[in-house]
């Protein structure tokens, strides 16, 4: 047992110096530039979250919820439209990323955006709050943020670094297969797992500049998130939440909503 413990650790080791610290994206008029630490490559995690989202919608069409109001699915992906030609202001790359937009019938008050663009928005969100254009433009702009800034990239590499001892040892004496399973991390990250503060807030950052270059008023992100605070009867203080608190979060988005203003007035003008 001494010699399989000393292989896990020299293996670990090694998963450790195989990580990459990146910059996934420009900082943009927020400014968000902190490095990310990457031991999953980025074509791995698209393929991955292709597959799942493959998943997500075969199960959503056999239930008969993919796209069922034709209006809603044309106002949803009329919205995308003008929000993903954006994108390239952070990373151009994402500007050929194989983008798709789908929208889903539940009460969830819910959207995400997968790596590679796949993004999913459900109706419950959209009629619960009775979001204008702008906002929901905001909720797809924090969206795809996360996509940008490969956030599931980058807590798949978290729980790989986590879990990589357990699996490592697994392998070396025969338990199994030590190699992580992408499209369940993918899955798990996206559907179970709170973002952290941190992504929560770049997300936020990003989507209102999103939005403004897009032609939407950033400031429906205040108005956003009061919709948000009202509908859950409040929130859990800050401290006790994997998010922000509402007041903090209102308070961020404000500022941030100020510092682009004058993307979207100059959006107006073109």
């Amino acid at each position: 047992m001494r010699l399989v413990r000393m292989l896990a650790l020299v293996a670990v080791a090694g998963f450790t110096v195989g990580c990459q610290t990146v910059q996934t994206t420009r900082a943009g008029a927020v400014g968000v530039t902190r490095g990310q630490s990457m031991l999953v490559s980025e074509q791995d995690i698209e393929t991955a979250s292709a597959k799942a989202y493959a998943q997500v919608l075969q199960e959503a069409k056999a239930k008969g919820t993919l796209n069922r109001n034709k209006a809603q699915v044309s106002r949803v992906r009329g919205i995308a439209s003008r929000l993903i030609p954006q994108t390239g202001v952070f990373r151009k790359d994402a500007l050929a990323w194989n983008w798709e937009v789908n929208v889903i019938t539940s009460d969830q008050l819910n959207a995400w955006c997968m790596a590679g663009g796949k993004i999913a928005v459900y109706t419950g969100l959209i009629d619960k709050l009775k979001l204008s254009d702008a906002e929901i433009a905001v909720v797809m702009g924090h969206e795809i943020a996360h996509a940008l800034r490969e956030h599931s990239r980058e807590r798949a590499s978290q729980q790989m670094v986590t879990n990589i001892g357990l699996s490592v040892l697994s392998a070396a004496v025969g338990l199994g297969q030590g190699g992580a399973d992408l499209m369940g991390a993918v899955a798990k990250v996206t559907f179970e797992l709170p973002n952290s503060r941190l992504h929560e807030t770049e997300a936020d950052s990003l989507g209102v500049e999103l939005a403004a270059r897009a032609g939407y008023d950033p400031r429906a992100a205040v108005g956003l998130w009061q919709k948000m605070e009202q509908h859950s009867n409040g929130a859990p203080p800050q401290w006790l939440s994997t998010h922000p608190s509402y007041a903090t979060r209102q308070q961020d988005l404000a500022r941030d909503a100020q510092r682009v203003l004058p993307l979207y007035e100059a959006a107006h003008k073109r």
